[in-house]
Formats: C-alpha cells, structure tokens, sequence
C-alpha cells in the first residue's frame, strides 16, 4: 500500500497548485476512463443530464507525468482529471482558474477547495482521506493585464490573482481525544439578515410559462363542497347528532412537466407559475451519519437543490454537537447552486446530536430575514436521539419533555394560528421517532419516516414537491348555522386548531397553506329538528377566508348552503359514501392513537387487537363493502402495523415510527413518506398530490439513471433480501449487512480513525481489486 502512495505521489506531483498554458483542442482530448462516481460522496451531487460546460483535462507536470497520471487512472479507476468534484464544473487548464491537486492524488479548482476547508473540512470530497496540508487562499489582488506571473519554489509558474497558501495540520490526535474536535467550526454572524433580496418584487409570482395572465391556472382558487350524511331525513324525526361533510380542494393545476436541461437549462425553467419558496434545511451531521448515509443526504440535497427555482431561496443548518449556517438564504441561481452544493459537499459527520441547537439556528434563519418569499418551511432531518436538551439534561423524568427542542417561534401560542411548519424526517431505525412527531405537530408540519436508506431522496422530493405547489396561504374556514333551532355540536378536524363558539351557532378551522389539488375534509355534527310544516331544512353554509398568492390579496369565498329535504313517509336517504369514507379515515385514525397508547404501555398484543377490531369494522362499512380505495389503503396500513407489533423489538426499531407517521399523515391530511409509501406501486399513497407526484417520478427517474446509489446501498455481497412485510426475514437480512458494514468500520476506526469513511473501497481500489464488491 505505502509504495503505491509513493508511485502516486511522485507521478503526480503532489501538493502544488499549477499553472500549465492553454493547449490546443487536440492535446486537451483525453482518452483516459470516466471515475466510476460509485465510490464517492462528491459524486453523488455529480453533473445532472445535460449539465452545461464541457470536460477539460487536468494539469499535469509535464509529459511523464501526465503519462503515469493516465496509467494510475487506467489501473486504479481514479476520479476523472477532467471536472471538479465540488462544483461540478470544467477545469481547464489556462482558463483563468488555478488547479490544486491534494496529496491524495485528486485534483479540485483552487477557490473551490478553499472554500471547502473553509468550512471546517480537512477531508478529500472524493476519496475522504485525511490531509496532512490544507490550501488556504490569501486576498486577491488584481491582475493586471500583462503582469508577470510569479512562480512557485519548485519552479512551476502560478497566477498573483490566485496565490496558494499551503498550511500543514497538527499532528492527528490520539483516539481517546478524537471527540474533542470540533467538526462545525467557525462562528455564525449575531443576526441573519443577509439573506438574498428577492428577485422578481416581493411577492411576485414566478411565472415561466408562456402566459403572464395567473387566471391561466383557474378562476375559482378552493372549491367547496357539503355533503350531507342523508340527502333525505322525515319530518316528524329528529337528529342529535348529524354529520355533514365540508370538503375543500385547491385549485387544479397543471403538474410541472419534467425538466429539460439538455441544452443546459435550469432544472425549474419549464416548471409552470408558482409562489416561490423560502426553504431551510436543518440536517444532522452527527458521528452516526458517517458512511453510506451522509453519502445519500448529499444526494438528496443535490436533488432539492437542482430542483429549486431562481427565485427560490435556500439555506442549509448543519448541527452535530453544535450547529452552524453553512450559507445565508440565498437564489438559487446557477451560482446560488454551485455555491450550495459545495457547502453541502463540504459537510463531514461527527460528533453528538443538539436537535434544539440546529433547531434555533433554523428558526433564527427565517425569524432575521429582511424579506420574505410567500411560502417558508423549515426541513429537519436527524438519525439519533438528542443527546443534549431532552436526553441531556440528567433529570429523571418520567416522560421527556420535547418542547425543550422547539425555539419560542415555533411553538404553538395564542397569537399565531398560522406558524412556519417543520417538516421531520427520521432517518434510520436509532432516532427519536416521539421527538420528530412532536417537532412537527407543534409547528404545522409533518413528520415522515425514512426506513430504507436510499428513500431519503425520495421522501425529500414528496415534500418539495408539495411545498412548491402552494395555491392558498392563510385559510380560515367559517361554519355558521341557518336553521334557528340548529345548533353546532362539534367539528372533527384532526390537527388543525379549531373551535365552536359559545352560542353553538358558528365554529372556525385555521387551515393555512394549501396545494395545488390538495383536498380536506373536516366532519361537522349537528343536532336537526323536527320539521313539520315545511319540505326543506336549510342546514348551514360555508365560507371561507384565505390570502391568494397570485393575486396578493385576501378572498372571502362562499359555498353553496347545506339543504336536506323532509318527507312525508318514514324513509331516509342513502348514507353519502363520501360522509363514510371520511368517518372510517376518522375512526381508522382515533383506533391507531389507541394502539400506539396500548403499545407504549407495553401491550403489544391488545393494540394489536384494537387494530383488528378496526378493519373488522371498516370491512363492513358502506364504503368498505363498495371496495373504496381509500378503505382499502386504511385496511393495508392497519394490517401494517399489526405486523410492526410483532414484538417489541420489531415495535421499537420501525413500528412506533411507521404508527407516527401514519398519524401525522392523518391527522394533517397530508402525504407522509413511511414504508413503501412512495413507491408508485404501494397501495399506502393517501393524500398524494399531482405536484408531489411528478416530482417523486422526478427523483425516481433520476436513480435509475444512476447506479451510484444502489451501490452505496445494496453492495454485492450474499445475503438474503427482505421480503415485504415478512419481518423476522427483514431484520435478520438488515442484520448480517448492518454486522458486515460494521466490521469494515471498526477496521477503519483501528487504522485511520473515526474521520476516515469508505477506506476499504479505496484500499481495494488501489490495489487493483474491487473483490468485496
């Protein structure tokens, strides 16, 4: 291994930035094998389909050295010279941009990889050896045109405007002190009010597509519609408790058509009109994330940065045991891209896990902005416990306290019906699936669980997907009765705060944001009087109150009223199948808070027949004996988390996280990505929209035309593979692979320490076998 080193080292020239005059076409054609990306965190946020810019050829010293640089790269399927591995661009040599080629034989712009180490990185974001020498940049001077060039001590000439300044690291520290490092180093401005200005006028609405008129998506914003629970009731009878079904549904738009960037266009360029989007992403970098699953959050965060919009605007929160801004809100732009990507693929995992720390800095984000974009969300993903506030604290209470996590703006108050949601995502089978629940409960979000590792990318495009379609923002709906004698009883509305007031003629839902085709249906009981004079009952109307983000204005929006006739004889009408559909979605709901209850007192096997005796019940229901869908996504869900409370392992390692999503889910009335949910085959896909729809189809298609990711997540050696909802077989296969994966870790630990991922992939590499794969 030591003498490979040194052949590289010596055949490259390591640890000098170059400077080599422009070439002519024929000599910059290299014939030298594309870097197989599989082995790569950088390449996981590599160059989309029809990413602009051409591939250039690396620097090299002279003729021998760039002779054994080719056979080095033909033997060992070395990254390719051609592109910079941060910010996915060309390097070409005299094109104005200095080259730096670390010590590990990989080569990056030179303003890139300081910028890189700026950020606390002393590690390759390809090959993530750890670097003796670290290039910082010293102030840029102007260049005059026609100035000499000065020249390095070994002789090689390089650019003023660009000068290398190499600053050799302390020895690497023993194991027992390795924690005391901080990974998130540099301190964070006192206020973030240096986000972007917006672009086009505060609030304007992006609009690419060929018209500018925004009554192109449709005239009427929310469409309301009542359904009685019977279109028919007798006169000479009463009801005490009578359910009339609201049901609102945002304006039907066009789903985004696929991207075409093969000419070099932007990702959002033919997306149609839409409110642009403040977005923070506050992610978990702590030790467990190191390996496969950092690998997988860069290329989801790739993917969610390719996928914004100009007039988008992102910031990222790294936390570990601490937390930090890796860059202000800013457009995503084509510089605004590379600029993230590069913070994102500077990102190294370790350390502990400070949820509410990462949590502040994120909210403190979106509180300093000095403008606004229309919609603001807040995505949190983490893959452990918070080991600082609520695990933390060394108290011995009973039940942890989650709202020590939430920053005062986001928890719920009286004065702000309508908060910034966050949205969770855990990640794995060790986080904290009560916490991220809670996290999301409280803010308006949603809280999805990422099971399978290779989802994440996935469940991050459902999100955005959603949040990118928002046609509706502060929707209030108002309930008021018309019959004198009619009295409101109570209104069903799951986790959307709602109230009736003392009088009983009139009750309110804060709904907020609404997408794009996004439908809500909110149960409302009332006691109906006997009729004995006249042949109709006019029962309540709907209004509703909410800002368009087309328009800039508040609507008021009325629904037609809610009319039962009254006969003669004593029958009743049919029973509204949309009245029973939305009452077993109720009922399914209410029977998994009590089995998750029952669960967590340690009772697996009543909640398990408290779920049962809910799909005996929807069974017979009308809806269920009309083979509903959605009845028969309930009844799947159901009979999937019996199968989670198998036993109280299975419960603890993906059962009580499924249960919370699938509430969370519910209760909002919107997609939450848990088990399977995303695939298009999968029956549990409840409250999908067009939008989120066609960016899962988005994301999907992006992985299979890359095999990276089934490398990083599926290596070849032989074990079985789980069978769907066949959980003795899942855990043993996850098992053996999470035994093998941490084997090769602990070998990585005794020979280069905790920092130090993937280096069994390249040890086989530069030996010139790929066996274990």
């Amino acid at each position: 291994m030591g003498s490979k080193w040194m052949k590289a080292k010596a055949a490259l020239g390591l640890n000098l930035c170059l400077y080599v005059p422009r070439r002519s076409v024929e000599e910059e054609e290299d014939p030298s094998p594309a870097f197989d990306v599989s082995m790569s965190d950088a390449g996981l946020l590599g160059r989309p389909v029809g990413w602009s810019g051409g591939l250039g050829t690396a620097a090299a010293a002279g003729s021998s050295g760039e002779s054994a640089s080719r056979r080095l790269s033909k033997s060992s399927t070395l990254p390719s010279q051609k592109t910079c591995s941060i910010c996915l661009t060309t390097m070409k040599p005299g094109d104005g941009h200095a080259i730096f080629t670390a010590e590990c034989s990989h080569s990056f712009h030179f303003h890139c990889i300081a910028s890189n180490v700026k950020h606390g990185n002393q590690l390759c974001p390809v090959c993530r050896a750890k670097w003796k020498e670290i290039p910082l940049q010293s102030p840029k001077k102007s260049h005059e045109p026609g100035t000499a060039r000065t020249t390095h001590a070994a002789g090689w000439p390089q650019n003023n405007a660009m000068m290398t300044v190499i600053r050799r690291l302390p020895p690497h520290p023993s194991p027992r002190h390795r924690h005391q490092v901080p990974q998130i180093q540099g301190t964070d401005p006192a206020l973030f009010d240096d986000d972007e200005p917006l672009n086009p006028p505060k609030n304007t609405v992006i609009n690419t597509s060929k018209s500018d008129d925004p009554s192109c998506y449709s005239n009427k914003t929310i469409d309301i519609t009542t359904y009685p629970e019977v279109s028919s009731v007798p006169r000479a009878k009463s009801y005490e408790d009578f359910s009339v079904l609201v049901q609102l549904k945002g304006a039907v738009t066009s789903a985004p058509t696929t991207p075409s960037i093969s000419h070099g266009q932007s990702p959002s360029m033919s997306q149609t009109s839409r409110t642009p989007v403040d977005l923070v992403t506050v992610l978990d970098i702590s030790g467990s994330m190191a390996g496969t699953k950092l690998a997988l959050l860069k290329q989801a965060m790739g993917f969610v940065i390719q996928n914004l919009s100009s007039n988008d605007r992102l910031s990222v929160v790294a936390f570990s045991s601490t937390a930090r801004r890796l860059f202000p809100l800013g457009r995503m732009t084509e510089s605004g891209r590379q600029q993230a990507l590069q913070a994102v693929n500077s990102l190294v995992a370790n350390g502990g896990t400070n949820i509410a720390e990462g949590l502040r800095k994120g909210a403190k984000v979106m509180e300093d902005r000095k403008e606004k974009n229309p919609v603001s969300s807040i995505i949190l993903l983490s893959d452990g416990q918070d080991t600082y506030t609520v695990n933390g604290s060394g108290g011995n209470q009973a039940k942890p306290n989650y709202q020590l996590l939430l920053p005062s703006s986001i928890q719920p108050n009286e004065g702000s019906e309508f908060r910034i949601p966050v949205h969770t995502f855990g990640f794995g089978k060790d986080h904290d699936a009560s916490s991220m629940h809670s996290i999301s409960e409280s803010s308006g979000g949603t809280f999805s669980f990422i099971e399978t590792e290779a989802a994440i990318q996935d469940a991050f495009a459902q999100c955005i997907g959603g949040l990118v379609s928002v046609v509706v923002q502060q929707l209030q709906v108002g309930i008021e009765c018309i019959h004198p004698a009619l009295g409101l009883l109570s209104i069903k509305a799951g986790s959307y705060p709602c109230r009736v007031m003392a009088d009983s003629r009139a009750g309110f839902i804060d709904v907020g944001d609404l997408y794009a085709d996004e439908e809500r249906n909110f149960l409302v009981s009332v006691n109906i009087p006997k009729e004995l004079s006249g042949d109709l009952t006019r029962l309540l109307k709907v209004r509703c109150i909410f800002k368009d983000p087309f328009k800039k204005e508040m609507v008021t929006m009325e629904g037609d009223e809610v009319i039962i006739t009254r006969s003669e004889k004593g029958e009743e009408g049919v029973v509204s199948l949309e009245v029973d559909r939305q009452r077993n979605r109720l009922r399914a709901a209410d029977t998994v808070s009590q089995a998750r209850a029952a669960a967590e007192h340690g009772d697996l096997v009543g909640a398990v027949s408290i779920l049962e005796n809910c799909r005996k019940m929807l069974s017979g229901t009308v809806s269920g004996k009309n083979q509903d869908r959605l009845c028969m996504a309930l009844d799947a869900e159901l009979k999937e988390m019996q199968d989670r409370l198998a036993s109280r392992q299975v419960y603890e390692s993906s059962g009580r996280a499924f249960i919370l999503s699938g509430l969370s889910s519910h209760s909002w009335q919107r997609a939450t990505a848990r088990g399977d949910s995303t695939d298009s085959s999968s029956i549990i896909q409840a409250y999908q929209t067009p939008s989120m729809v066609e960016m899962l189809t988005r994301s999907q298609a992006s992985l299979s035309r890359s095999p990276t990711t089934q490398r990083l997540v599926q290596p070849k050696w032989s074990f079985p593979s789980p069978k769907p909802r066949s959980y003795p077989n899942y855990n043993v296969s996850y098992k053996k692979a999470a035994q093998l994966d941490g084997d090769l870790n602990k070998q990585a630990t005794l020979v280069h320490g905790p920092d130090f991922a993937g280096w069994h992939y390249i040890s086989s590499i530069l030996a010139g076998t790929m066996s274990h794969l």
